[in-house]
């Protein structure tokens, strides 16, 4: 017994609909495309073609897409993320990639790319799915790139995007940043491995936790499903700011550049903190929807 694609494509996008999903025709062809193996524009070729699937596969395809009406992430349905040129593993225990960090790796890859040097260096703190880095890594090809996620669960899906996409030029690191805060750079094995790094990073980048603790995100797949360390920085939601400012001073070249992510409403107070920290020139840039999502600030040469 076969089933007709198009029914089942309106079957399915009437059910995300219904369910909240942003986008219920592009997740449902998406669906179906992960199920058939095929690209979302061959689905819908197939589907102008009047083309059917076979009952096992209708029956696969209701059983994700019943799972999307949930809320769950359809990324942890397929196992993958498409970040920029790449496609990243991931699932439960990690952070999800966004496409408005696309336009946060940009600063990264730019500067590195003017950098004037065989092999400039870059440091991804908070790496999370190893999204930045690996952009790094990829569009930059002389680069070698540091990156330190302190989650477990995140690291282990890290390190197996590292293996697959990383080229041997992706230095992944399981640790908390904050060591590299203690102005000992003897006292942990991370602050140990990042020691000979102390001013030679050429440009340092982090999409860190910045969701203030009191402010729950609405949508459930963020809520419920994106882990609680990748979320929430503190009160304001700047703690791991501060520290990335201290210790990005400590690993950058003087005139190297310093990028972080933050939400919309946070780029004022970042400015100021870093300008406090003795950063020169931060600005605060907006991504392609219109909003503020990354400040950038240079190393002085003290």
């Amino acid at each position: 017994m076969t089933h007709d694609l198009n029914t089942l494509l309106e079957e399915i996008r009437a059910e995300l609909a219904e369910a909240g999903i942003e986008d219920p025709v592009a997740d449902a062809e998406l669906i179906v495309g992960h199920v058939l193996q095929e690209s979302r524009g061959r689905v819908q070729a197939l589907a102008v073609m009047g083309s059917a699937v076979t009952a096992q596969q209708a029956d696969a395809i209701r059983d994700l897409a019943g799972e999307r009406a949930y809320r769950v992430p359809l990324q942890h349905l397929t196992g993958k993320a498409p970040f920029r040129g790449i496609e990243l593993a991931v699932g439960p225990g990690v952070f999800i990639p966004r496409p408005e960090t696309e336009s946060v790796a940009q600063f990264a890859i730019d500067a590195l790319q003017q950098v004037p040097s065989a092999e400039p260096i870059a440091v991804d703190l908070c790496t999370g799915s190893g999204a930045i880095a690996l952009s790094l890594a990829n569009e930059v090809p002389t680069a070698r790139v540091w990156a330190v996620e302190k989650s477990v669960e995140a690291h282990a899906w890290a390190s197996r995007n590292v293996t697959a996409l990383g080229g041997g030029r992706v230095e992944l690191t399981l640790g908390d940043i904050a060591d590299l805060d203690r102005r000992d750079w003897e006292s942990t094995q991370l602050s140990r491995s990042f020691a000979p790094l102390r001013g030679r990073v050429n440009v340092l980048v982090s999409n860190p936790p910045y969701v203030p603790a009191d402010m729950v995100p609405r949508d459930p797949e963020v809520r419920d499903h994106d882990p609680e360390l990748a979320l929430y920085g503190g009160a304001d939601g700047l703690d791991i700011v501060r520290i990335i400012s201290r210790v990005a001073r400590d690993l950058l070249v003087p005139g190297g550049l310093l990028v972080l992510e933050h939400a919309e409403l946070q780029g004022r107070m970042i400015r100021d903190l870093l300008t406090a920290d003795g950063w020169r020139a931060a600005a605060t840039h907006q991504d392609l929807t219109g909003r503020d999502r990354t400040t950038t600030a240079i190393a002085n040469d003290d």
